[in-house]
């Protein structure tokens, strides 16, 4: 391994400009005479627009313009889309409403885009929205996600009379039901997977321009995947055809998912700019990002394990009823189902599983993919209930676990997914090496000393990532395939530019991917560059989610580095007058087999750009090769994590006493980068365990709609956290990698949970596990004061 090749623990490049404030994000971003958007939001949740009057509005000072929904439909712009369909158990399509970027006829939740003004300045902008009358027709507000379905009154669109989206199905119900009447012990719970709201660093924004004599648009946004922007802004919402339409997504300050989707704003922002003749700039407020970033989870669910005499499990039934907000998002339709439900096996040999998932509307937020997608709510479920039907059996959780691990791979589980490759056996035992899990009891008769309360819970994750083969998604209902780009040039003086179709927004790609290069080149890192997020500079690209950059962005790399060193040998070959295939390239160096004649793969470039011939065979001068990689397969990272709670009885405030992370990520490009991604995904799911929870009130008024309100963890919220792998090589990919972005955030919120309950000596706590629900919890039921 060298000093800055696959392995190594590089310095990421890209945080020199973060942390000197040199980076360049869309707010930075300014053109020449341009104006900017304020966007008038519902106050109301559930409304008819009976009448929009702008007439004070256009008159007050700066204004340009005022525009409505009605100014869009005459222009025939399109509305905002699904790209993932879905069919209900009887083969009918979901139901998608319609989702136009300012409303036409009602709003439909708080937050809802009504009109657009623009002016000179934002605050004269802002000023003036305040003078556009609205008179609304208020409307019974549907908000509880348990009830939306059954609800009366009028339904949140009317393709879906009863609020449902769909209602679906995965797995073999008749087998399932035959386990459970073979079961020997059954274990119920009923969960809930609370409403979380992203909060990136960067609050959204967008830029419009548009070029009077190209006939061009140009759109700077806070996007995760460009190309698709430009593909749904031209080819379904109808802004401009796509050689007409250029997407630029600069520095992107997280994501987690919630900049994935299209939204009004940028719509808006872009369209406009050919209406008003000059650039509009919209930057979001954060009070309008918790009203409008795209939410995630808000799951209902009632779970049954079914296990055997020994404790085997035989069967599980789940039932989920998701929240869908208020209108389909871009891949919202997606996560609650084949983001979900095909990981409810976990790592567990469960011969039979039927899941039914109903997707319903509500006079809330949109919800669609957060860090994690379906597969944080799916380990929620298995997790809890291997804890819960472990401590009805009297048997400790990790070896209950081990009992009922797959062993063999590949192993094709009942819901869709067939498994590589893992040994979680091997994660496991390092993690109860590492946590001391056998001292446990001593810890804890500690904490008792103390009149505190003490807990330990486990959490055996696995996760479907690098989204995904496309003949795979395709059949399941994907609007596009999930492949991924990248373009590799070679400059004449040896220096390496690398156009990947991955987006990078906090991961590290100019660090791992020149890492990449590096390696296979044999060539300094500081001679490589990384360019993305241009939909002019580079092809065709599906963007950064889904833990796949890695996976299938650096998997298009190899396969375009692959074709540089074929034709590099060629050129070689001619230059030291020897055959091809006795050229052999190691550490940068092309070398004739058996002789010291070689050539330095600066000069090979430089020999590919000066000479037209190689051994008779004509090829074409230069050294660029451009590559697509299409998944074969899902990867499959898996891992244990161990967390230890102490709680304090007289408060019901928790700490985290411990914390250890054993993760199979398959081949670590930059282990430095990847304990940062644990890192980071731990906190965010400690936070949906502990703290964050997002909550409307009857009438649809978000009550967490600031920081004051809505509460995110901090570093004093954690101890310093016990970081490891174990390796399995994914044989799907040419690296062997997995994907490590989303694990923390997948497996923390069970482990918490599972350590409070442990501490209670009772299951009845939901997320988030806040000082008064514990306290009340404590006094719901004896605490458990001692181990099992």
């Amino acid at each position: 391994m060298s000093a800055t090749g696959i392995g190594a623990p590089v310095l990421r490049r890209e945080d020199k400009r973060y942390i000197t404030g040199k980076g360049q994000y869309v707010d930075d971003v300014n053109r020449p005479g341009q104006a900017y958007a304020y966007f008038l939001r519902s106050p109301h949740a559930h409304a008819r627009i009976v009448s929009i009057d702008a007439a004070e509005a256009e008159g007050e000072p700066g204004v340009v313009a005022v525009y409505t929904g009605e100014d869009l439909a005459a222009d025939h712009v399109g509305g905002l889309i699904c790209g993932w369909m879905i069919h209900s158990m009887d083969g009918s399509p979901m139901k998608a409403g319609p989702h136009p970027a300012l409303a036409q006829g009602k709003v439909r939740y708080v937050g809802d885009y009504v009109a657009v003004v623009i002016a000179d300045t934002y605050s004269q902008a802002k000023d003036a929205a305040e003078k556009i009358a609205v008179d609304y027709d208020v409307l019974d507000a549907v908000v509880d996600t348990a009830t939306a379905g059954s609800v009366g009154g009028e339904p949140v669109h009317e393709v879906a009379p009863d609020n449902t989206v769909f209602r679906w199905h995965l797995g073999n119900r008749e087998a399932t039901e035959d386990a459970f009447e073979r079961a020997a012990h059954v274990t119920t719970l009923d969960l809930v997977n609370n409403r979380l709201i992203p909060n990136a660093m960067e609050p959204r924004a967008a830029v419009g321009d548009y070029d009077e004599g190209t006939e061009a648009f140009t759109l700077y946004t806070t996007s995760q995947n460009p190309h698709v922007a430009r593909l749904v802004l031209s080819a379904f919402i109808g802004i401009a055809p796509e050689h007409k339409l250029r997407v630029i997504a600069p520095d992107v300050g997280g994501g987690f998912g919630s900049k994935i989707f299209i939204y009004a704003e940028e719509t808006v922002c872009v369209w406009a700019a050919k209406k008003v003749g000059r650039p509009v700039k919209w930057t979001a407020e954060r009070s309008e990002a918790f009203l409008c970033d795209a939410h995630g989870r808000d799951h209902v669910t009632h779970a049954e394990l079914a296990l055997d005499a020994s404790g085997k499990a035989i069967g599980l039934r789940v039932k989920t009823i998701a929240n869908m907000g208020a209108y389909l998002s871009t891949f919202s339709s997606s996560v609650p189902t084949y983001l979900y439900a095909p990981l409810l096996s976990g790592q567990y040999d469960i011969p039979a599983i039927s899941c039914e998932v109903d997707a319903v509307y509500s006079n809330t937020a949109p919800v669609d993919a957060y860090r994690g997608a379906g597969r944080p709510e799916a380990t929620y479920v298995i997790e809890r209930l291997m804890t819960a039907a472990a401590r009805e059996l009297g048997r400790d959780p990790a070896e209950f676990r081990r009992a009922n691990f797959i062993t063999s791979f590949p192993h094709q589980t009942p819901v869709i997914m067939c498994y590589d490759v893992g040994d979680y056996a091997a994660s496991l035992d390092k993690a109860l090496e590492i946590v001391d899990w056998a001292g446990f009891p001593a810890r804890r008769a500690e904490s008792e000393r103390r009149g505190m309360l003490r807990g330990i819970g486990l959490s055996a994750y696995i996760e479907a990532c690098g989204i995904a083969p496309s003949a795979a998604v395709g059949s399941l209902g994907a609007g596009v395939g999930l492949w991924e780009s990248a373009e590799v040039r070679v400059n004449p003086v040896g220096t390496v530019e690398v156009l990947t179709g991955s987006h990078s927004h906090g991961q590290g790609h100019e660090t791992t991917f020149a890492q990449l290069v590096s390696d296979r080149l044999g060539i300094p890192i500081d001679n490589v560059s990384i360019v993305h997020g241009d939909t002019d500079k580079v092809q065709m690209g599906m963007g950064t989610y889904g833990s796949r950059s890695g996976a299938v962005g650096m998997s298009a790399i190899v396969k375009a580095l692959d074709k540089i060193e074929s034709k590099a040998r060629k050129v070689a070959g001619h230059v030291l007058e020897a055959a091809e295939g006795d050229i052999e390239f190691k550490d940068g160096k092309f070398t004739v087999k058996g002789t010291d004649k070689s050539i330095d793969f600066a000069s090979v470039a430089l020999q590919a750009y000066v000479a037209h011939k190689f051994n008779g065979q004509e090829l074409e001068p230069g050294l660029k090769e451009g590559a697509f990689y299409d998944p074969t397969n899902f990867t499959f990272p898996s891992g244990v994590h161990v967390c230890e709670v102490e709680i304090d009885p007289d408060t019901g405030v928790t700490r985290i006493a411990n914390w250890v992370a054993v993760d199979d990520f398959g081949v670590l490009i930059n282990p430095m980068i990847v304990e940062g991604q644990v890192h980071g995904g731990i906190a965010q799911g400690v936070g949906q365990a502990l703290f964050e929870g997002t909550v409307y009130d009857a009438s649809g008024q978000l009550i967490t709609a600031s920081y004051q309100d809505y509460q995110m963890p901090r570093a004093y919220d954690f101890p310093a956290f016990s970081v490891e792998t174990t390796e399995t090589r994914c044989p799907s990919n040419p690296l062997g990698i997995k994907g490590c972005g989303e694990a923390g955030a997948i497996a923390a919120p069970p482990a918490v949970i599972n350590a409070i309950t442990d501490a209670l000596g009772h299951e009845d706590i939901t997320m988030p596990a806040t000082p008064l629900k514990v306290w009340r919890a404590i006094r719901r039921a004896p605490a458990k004061m001692a181990a099992e």
